[in-house]
């Protein structure tokens, strides 16, 4: 390696941006509601590269109030941004403050951009000799490459980074040389910064005046040489592309001093930073972080002589860090990351007092079952030898009824042996006076019944607990303890490896070290479960917990014993018919593009659709650069053009060839020849099951081929046919009720098909003259008004012009003038209250509900009104499940609830038991719960899933 210096500058909100929406379809929530993504995400980018790199120097670079020059030559510069998230917003001080405690300058200055501050530094600091690296993914600063200066660019999608320097951005932008970049840029413009660019020139054609003239100004000396349009438009706009040039030139004589004293990357405050990253919960962030500084010795003296550069609320102030806290840190040292962590206030088994006992066999075990008995509330949980309860053997098991005690009974490995044991523990499980605590019961009661063993009486587990409470954060249990009660557990990793081919068994797993982990596990839960009590009854979800959701978990863990029968023949015939269909959508999609390609490639196809077959003028573009073909835009162009609807044709049958027909088939339990599904009931904010392993919800229904797949799902025998239960339009008629709309109440009471009826409103016809078009038309607006559907969306969705679509939704609210009260009302109850409730009063927490930013804003009301329809829904099915279930047990029935897909219910039917069974079916969901509006639930049966449906 050189001996030359290098010094690292990171673009900040770059990277902070980046962070926040890597995180955005599932944002980073705490317990105290705050969303931490954008700091989660900047803090991984800086701890990697420093891991990476191991940089001698290093800053964090930014802006503070905007280029101020910019502004001046050029008004609307930067105006068409939208505002900053509120939660990157909120994320400054906490980064500020980290930054602070790692002894890493900030540099910023009023009125000018970090691409500034970091073009000045870098330059200086080339001057004194050092290589110096712009972490950014911002393609501006290539302009900025020399010999000793290059550009250190994330890579899309987490794959590490790249690093151009003269050759590569000489490539990247068909230049000779990197300074053409601000020509390159000054032509084309640039829409995020607002830099109008020379109209008509894009991307390739300022690669070919590049090549051609070399500069801006040698372009706009010589436009006789162009012809027509764009003759005529580079002339009429020479100042433009002047300006342009001016407004992407970095600026490189900033007020800023490189200080090589400064810069020095040092002993970091691992106290401080520990403390913040605890007040943030950010646990693996935090051992990333030990791992990263590991010290070589705990005892320094972090006191930060740089501390002028932020106030102590965290807000950025201009001037340079001064010489940071001594002791320099060693990366990966291990006596330093001992040191390190221990240094954190978090407590562990080895430093919190415990008696965690083994229970040997015989008299032992004995004396701790009469012990058990007489207890009235006791945590429990198993250890198997792996995660599939089907074919998992138990261990061991622990027990907890005292906080800081409990016991481990290890299992024999030979099932009939295990059997013995356990049928000593019977009288434990089956006491119907003894609560049973665990954290995620659900797999402990299908462990237990492999063995013939009930669990009975009252149940508390922690996961569901803290779903109530918290709907938006993680309910893992390592989670829990050191966001609840500032402990760290013993990892699984720790005794039996990472997961892979080399993982061992918990059975390999000496027995010592067996009792602490899993005794522990029951204690912590124990604790977890004295914490949750409290909070139930605080977010008035106590009941929901008592009523709803634990004995709900009895009735899914019965359901995901039973599995259902599979026709794997049928499944291996379609999977040759969808080969067909595929290849012909393949051909079909060749010759409309006269060549071959890959049209799994985003890439190629955008290239086929955009460049070549010119589909639209201004094709959008992802953030890497090339064209977006997404679903969403695809489908805006399909019904114009062929290629297109056979694009996602082809992707249809290609993802439903891979994720269920071919897939299903390897998905079948060996042990009973059935699926088994897992339901999740902590994944949800809304409270609607999900479904995973696989996942029967996700399953196409609208077309022809998707709803085939329901064919390959099958009675257990011919003694049996499938019974399909489904809610009609639940959703419309608890948004009906909810909103006490009386002409939708009134529609419902009667019997009449509400879209017909809806279409017979707002278009001002009889009923019986509401044309197909005109009740498709009110359905999407019935269904859409729940989403907060718009004019935009509504036209894109149907056949009518925006303005076509503004007055439907319009007259629909004239004609239904209680349910936009509804939804207003809904709105201003989030924003007082913080959440909205579903009829059972699950909560559903809006963090985002009196965002600044528009955007964010509109989609936590939006949800301030689809939560409690979504949720009520989902909450009355769960209702429906739980007295169906009782139902079919108390009357000793041998027909089987299997699934639950939305607002349906499937049985496996005992053929005489059908009438019987449909009727007590229809009776249980129609009165699972009593609304002014009725609800209504459609049978079918069937000798498989789609002929039920």
């Amino acid at each position: 390696m050189s001996d030359q210096k290098r010094l690292f500058l990171v673009d900040a909100y770059a990277l902070i941006f980046r962070g926040y929406y890597a995180f955005i379809k599932n944002p980073r929530i705490n317990s105290k509601g705050l969303d931490t993504s954008a700091i989660m995400g900047f803090m991984n980018s800086l701890l990697d590269v420093i891991k990476r790199e191991r940089p001698d120097h290093l800053a964090v670079c930014f802006d503070k109030g905007g280029s101020v020059d910019r502004v001046e030559m050029f008004e609307a510069y930067k105006a068409n941004r939208d505002e900053t998230p509120e939660a990157i917003r909120t994320a400054i001080p906490y980064i500020c403050d980290i930054l602070q405690a790692m002894h890493i300058p900030i540099m910023v200055k009023e009125g000018y951009e970090a691409d500034d501050v970091i073009g000045t530094l870098s330059r200086q600091a080339e001057k004194e000799g050092y290589k110096t690296f712009m972490v950014t993914p911002d393609k501006d600063f290539a302009q900025l490459v020399t010999e000793n200066i290059f550009m250190y660019r994330p890579k899309s999608f987490g794959g590490g980074y790249e690093t151009w320097g003269i050759e590569e951005v000489k490539q990247k932008f068909e230049v000779d040389h990197p300074l053409q970049v601000i020509d390159f840029l000054g032509m084309m413009g640039d829409s995020s910064d607002n830099i109008p660019g020379l109209p008509g020139v894009g991307e390739k054609t300022a690669k070919k005046f590049i090549k051609e003239y070399g500069s801006m100004e040698n372009l706009l000396a010589n436009t006789h040489e162009l012809k027509g349009k764009m003759k005529e438009n580079i002339e009429a706009n020479k100042e433009l592309g002047v300006l342009s040039k001016q407004l992407a030139t970095i600026m490189l004589d900033v007020p800023v001093t490189f200080n090589a004293e400064d810069f020095e990357l040092n002993h970091p405050d691992t106290d401080k930073v520990t403390e913040i990253f605890q007040e943030l919960e950010f646990r693996q962030l935090l051992t990333n972080f030990l791992k990263t500084f590991a010290l070589e010795t705990s005892n320094t003296d972090h006191t930060n002589s740089g501390s002028e550069n932020i106030s102590p609320s965290g807000k950025m102030l201009e001037g340079q860090k001064g010489t940071a806290g001594a002791g320099q840190f060693s990366l990966f040292d291990a006596d330093g990351e001992s040191a390190a962590i221990a240094s954190t206030s978090r407590k562990d088994i080895k430093s919190v007092p415990h008696f965690y006992q083994t229970v040997e066999a015989g008299m032992a075990t004995s004396i701790f079952i009469k012990t058990l008995l007489k207890q009235t509330s006791v945590c429990f949980d198993t250890e198997t030898t792996g995660l599939n309860p089907l074919e998992a053997q138990l261990v061991g098991i622990a027990f907890s009824w005292e906080i800081g005690k409990g016991y481990y009974l290890p299992f024999p490995e030979v099932f009939e042996k295990a059997k013995q044991l356990l049928e000593q523990l019977r009288p434990f499980f089956e006491n119907e006076s003894i609560e049973k605590v665990g954290q995620n019961l659900k797999y402990d009661i299908k462990v237990l019944a492999k063995y013939q063993i009930e669990v009975k009486g009252k149940l508390f587990d922690t996961m569901l607990a803290h779903y109530l409470i918290n709907p938006d954060m993680r309910h893992n249990m390592d989670v829990l303890a050191e966001t609840y009660l500032n402990y760290t557990p013993v990892s699984i990793t720790e005794l039996i490896g990472k997961k892979g081919k080399n993982q061992s068994s918990m059975r390999d797993v000496p027995l010592e070290q067996q009792t602490e982990y899993a005794v522990e596990d029951a204690d912590i839960t124990l604790q977890l479960k004295e914490h949750f009590e409290k909070e139930l009854g605080e977010a008035n979800t106590q009941k929901l917990f008592d009523e709803i959701e634990i004995p709900l978990l009895r009735v899914l863990a019965a359901m995901e014993l039973e599995g259902i029968n599979l026709d794997v023949n049928f499944l291996n015939s379609l999977s040759e018919q969808l080969n067909t269909d595929i290849a012909s959508l393949e051909k079909s999609i060749y010759e409309a593009a006269g060549e071959t390609f890959n049209i799994a490639s985003p890439k190629q196809l955008g290239d086929i659709l955009f460049d070549k077959l010119k589909l639209v003028d201004k094709p959008k573009k992802t953030k890497t650069g090339q064209y977006a073909t997404g679903e969403e835009i695809l489908s805006y162009l399909a019904k114009d053009h062929p290629i297109v609807q056979h694009i996602l044709d082809y992707r249809g049958l290609s993802k439903l060839k891979s994720t269920y027909v071919d897939a299903l088939p390897n998905q079948v339990e060996p042990s009973t020849g059935r699926v088994h599904t897992d339901y999740m009931q902590t994944v949800a904010a809304t409270g609607r099951l999900s479904s995973n392993n696989p996942n029967l919800q996700n399953i196409p229904i609208r077309t022809e081929r998707g709803r085939q797949v329901r064919k390959a799902f099958v009675p257990r025998n011919e003694d049996y046919v499938l019974l399909a239960a489904d809610y009609s339009q639940i959703e419309l008629r608890i948004i009906a009720a909810l909103s006490a709309e009386d002409n939708m109440i009134e529609a419902f009471k009667n019997g009449e098909d509400i879209h017909a009826s809806t279409a017979s409103k707002v278009f001002n016809v009889p009923i019986e003259e509401v044309t197909r078009e005109q009740r498709s038309n009110a359905k999407t607006v019935n269904f859409g008004i729940i989403y907060g559907v718009s004019a935009f969306g509504l036209s894109n969705q149907t056949d009518l012009s925006r303005s076509e679509a503004k007055d439907l939704i319009d007259t629909y609210y004239e004609t239904y003038p209680k349910l936009k009260a509804y939804i207003s009302k809904q709105i201003d109850f989030a924003r007082d209250n913080g959440y909205v409730q579903t009829v059972l009063g699950r909560r559903r927490y809006l963090n985002d509900i009196n965002s600044r930013n528009q955007v964010v804003r509109g989609a936590a009301e939006r949800n301030a009104v689809n939560a409690p329809i979504q949720g009520s829904a989902a909450d009355i099915i769960k209702i429906a499940m739980i007295n169906i279930f009782e139902k079919l047990n108390k009357d000793n029935y041998q027909s089987k609830m299997l699934l639950q897909v939305h607002d349906e219910l499937v049985f496996d039917a005992y053929k005489p038991e059908l009438d019987k069974l449909k009727t007590m079916v229809k009776t249980e969901m129609e009165n699972a719960f009593k609304l002014s509006v009725p609800l209504l639930v459609d049978l079918g049966e069937g000798n498989n899933w789609l002929e039920a449906h």
